[in-house]
């Protein structure tokens, strides 16, 4: 069975979903589902708990790295960009070109940059750390002031 959580963040409600104790989404939602909301009095599991907590210790800048069960449906592909994703180090960006050499498939770069729009664990496999390589912040599903917004709470100037 799949429970899901959603809670107001500093970019909007975020929900989370976990199955068999592993969590298996993270995602902006356009409102908040009433359903899912602890005002409800609704019994969350304690893998939903916990990974509220370190997402609000994430937003407040005292988490740098997530230490949750992830559990993730996609094609091997896909599995491959999403691995690769998590071994960006915090406050570092990497562009889709880098993903694609890091994965042994330097011509594969648009096919990261499709990958990377289906993470369906987004913040905690950082996709927002993945940027043009000139520089530019394009291509989060989200929108890029999302974007910009994770990667500035990563890297205060």
């Amino acid at each position: 069975m799949t429970h899901h959580y959603t809670f107001q963040s500093p970019i909007g409600f975020l929900k989370i979903s976990e199955e068999n104790g592993s969590l298996t989404g993270l995602s902006l939602q356009k409102k908040q589902d009433p359903s899912a909301s602890l005002s409800q009095n609704i019994r969350h599991s304690d893998l939903l708990y916990e990974a509220f907590q370190q997402l609000n210790e994430y937003f407040a800048g005292k988490r740098t790295h997530f230490d949750l069960p992830l559990h993730y449906n996609g094609t091997a592909f896909q599995k491959q960009v999403w691995n690769a994703l998590q071994e960006i180090p915090y406050g570092e960006t990497r562009s889709y070109e880098d993903i694609a050499v890091r994965i042994d498939n330097p011509k594969a770069v648009r096919a990261v940059g499709q990958a990377n729009g289906k993470n369906p664990v987004m913040i905690i496999i950082p996709c927002h750390r993945v940027i043009h390589k000139n520089g530019d912040i394009t291509g989060f599903a989200c929108g890029t002031d999302v974007k910009k917004y994770l990667l500035a709470l990563e890297h205060p100037v």
